[in-house]
């Protein structure tokens, strides 16, 4: 899926990698040479960024042909392959490192994000993210989330209120701060209020919020917050959840779990790609290559 900047980023990206060119492919390859390679996954993994490659190859060059052999969110197995690249032998090399590097940084989100929710699974809470993404990234991050079998909080400031600790010590009370968001916020906008004490969800209640984050809350802490809101607000839970912990905090009355884990320390998955065919530049039929080539280029 491309979303708006996204090809800005591929620019930046390629202009950063390649701005100046390939001095190793042009030197070894006339624009005669062609190759066909695959993006194989060298662990199992769900994949995710799969056009945004694609593009990042036909972005370079536009005679590069790509075939997806796979589907964002589906489970890869060591050794499938998800991409087929045919055309110019160094325009493909010189695109490699920066498709993967999309390819890779997605699917370690996604992937990880299909842990928290297979542990999650039949509990009825939702794992969402945060705004803890890389700058300019944000759209394609939450779309590997979402890929990943977890949910999407909200993308920018602009989308609903919520009132964090800061909000409350600069206003001077969190009554203050939900009866000054009230007044200006947009009429279907809801109130979220961050609350680290069980004094503050009931000054959160009195006010009128309408969903209370429950920041840094032990489990047996979130038990009694639940049993004060009594159905009155959305509960969502946030800090300190880990994927090992996190059965610990699907309990009753808590709806949702915001784990900003998911972009912020996913690890990338990996990905590589193989020549394995070399068909172009005076060759006589197809020469088994096995990546010399891509990984003369790679080091």
């Amino acid at each position: 899926m491309i979303f708006p900047r996204t090809d800005h980023l591929i620019d930046l990206a390629l202009e950063e990698d390649a701005g100046l060119g390939d001095v190793t492919s042009r030197a070894i390859f006339p624009a005669a040479h062609r190759s066909r390679g695959f993006i194989d996954a060298k662990q199992d993994l769900v994949i995710c960024g799969l056009e945004i490659a694609a593009r990042v190859f036909a972005r370079f060059d536009p005679a590069l042909e790509v075939t997806r052999l796979a589907a964002d969110g589906e489970r890869i197995r060591t050794g499938g392959r998800v991409l087929r690249v045919d055309g110019p032998t160094g325009a493909m090399l010189t695109a490699e490192r920066t498709a993967l590097n999309f390819l890779q940084r997605l699917s370690g989100i996604a992937t990880l994000a299909r842990r928290y929710a297979a542990v999650a699974s039949g509990t009825g809470v939702r794992i969402v993210d945060t705004r803890k993404t890389t700058p300019g990234w944000r759209a394609l991050e939450k779309y590997a989330v979402r890929c990943g079998g977890c949910v999407n909080h909200r993308s920018s400031l602009g989308e609903h209120v919520l009132i964090k600790d800061n909000h409350i010590a600069a206003a001077g009370s969190l009554t203050r701060a939900v009866k000054l968001a009230r007044a200006a916020a947009p009429h279907l906008a809801k109130i979220e209020v961050e609350a680290k004490t069980l004094a503050e969800v009931k000054e959160a209640l009195r006010a009128g919020a309408e969903v209370i984050l429950l920041d840094n809350m032990a489990p047996a802490m979130i038990r009694a917050a639940v049993v004060l809101i009594a159905g009155a607000a959305v509960v969502e839970v946030s800090g300190g959840v880990r994927l090992e912990t996190l059965r610990d905090y699907t309990l009753p009355g808590v709806d949702v779990i915001s784990i900003g884990a998911l972009t912020h320390s996913a690890t990338a998955v990996d990905l590589s790609l193989d020549v394995v065919a070399v068909t172009g530049s005076g060759s006589t039929g197809q020469q088994r290559s096995r990546g010399r080539a891509a990984r003369a280029s790679r080091a």
